[in-house]
């Protein structure tokens, strides 16, 4: 199969993940609701496991992560993890299907706006992005680099303890930060075990270890971005976590695919350009999207206030 045939076959996969994380989001984001409305004296987490509506959703958003990762398999993670933030687009149509309503012309705007930047990111990222073997001194980089978020998320709950629900934001951020690790660890364990098999040897040695550490940080990364998105809607509109999720999680993907990872070493100083604006086309068309969406609302209830009085 040529580099292309793999590319496609990588945006494919990328692009049913994000069909299934809208799917999740939706189903959880209503079952948190639920929860929320029913648990009583018990733990809202405990509530939650029996509700099964936000079950769905978290199997479809370990779906959607399977499937994010198995894209990975076949394409650079610069090219195919922006390719998330479809998942919002997606989900505006679910949600005005479910709500039996028809976007407004400022969602549709929205929307273009993002299609448009998302696919000139990944028609000029296909271009110019290549997949390579990860050495030790990356994969440090990028345990390092986890140990850093780890430190500072720490710090930050020390200093702010008992304030982080007056800045509920906080946790869209960190579960778009840590989700972006899940990929950037995920596929640097893809690349060491494909060139496992290549050599079709295996040898005990610091190389192994680091990759032992990688799947670790895997799991904790998962552990954290889920908690923390979890967190997130129950003190943020469903809107806003998929917008700022699906906005810095690429973000910081395509940070760690340029800088540690290098898979843009092939690209002119013109084509990263591109590829930076395309970016700022398709963010810009996802604070659009959650403006668009949460206007309506904004205007409903400030209509019914008045009716009211």
């Amino acid at each position: 199969m040529a580099t292309t045939e793999f590319h496609i076959l990588g945006i494919s996969l990328a692009v049913l993940s994000a069909a299934a994380l809208s799917i999740g989001n939706i189903w959880q984001s209503r079952g948190v609701q639920l929860a929320t409305e029913n648990k009583g004296n018990k733990k809202l987490f405990v509530t939650m496991l029996k509700t099964r509506v936000w079950l769905m959703g978290a199997a479809m958003y370990g779906l959607a992560m399977l499937l994010q990762i198995a894209s990975l398999t076949f394409a650079p993670l610069m090219l195919v993890q922006p390719i998330g933030i479809l998942a919002l687009v997606f989900a505006v149509f679910l949600g005005a299907r479910l709500s039996g309503t028809s976007p407004s012309r400022e969602i549709y705007r929205a929307m273009t706006t993002c299609l448009i930047g998302v696919a000139g990111y990944v028609i000029i990222a296909a271009q110019v992005s290549k997949q390579k073997p990860i050495d030790d001194a990356e994969l440090i980089a990028i345990l390092s680099a986890l140990f850093i978020a780890l430190l500072a998320v720490g710090v930050v709950r020390v200093i702010n303890h008992g304030q982080a629900r007056r800045a509920p934001i906080i946790y869209v951020v960190l579960g778009g930060v840590f989700n972006a690790f899940v990929a950037s660890l995920g596929k640097t364990v893809i690349l060491r075990i494909q060139a496992l098999l290549k050599a079709d040897s295996f040898v005990f040695n610091s190389g192994t270890v680091l990759t032992l550490a990688c799947l670790l940080g895997v799991g904790l990364a998962s552990f954290l971005a889920i908690y923390y998105i979890q967190t997130a809607y129950t003190c943020n509109p469903s809107d806003i976590v998929v917008a700022g999720t699906t906005v810095i999680d690429p973000a910081v993907s395509v940070l760690i695919g340029i800088t540690i990872l290098h898979e843009a070493t092939n690209a002119s100083p013109l084509s990263l350009l591109l590829i930076a604006i395309c970016g700022l086309i398709a963010i810009l068309g996802v604070i659009n999207l959650s403006k668009a969406e949460t206007t309506p609302a904004t205007a409903e209830s400030s209509g019914d206030k008045s009716t009211k009085s």
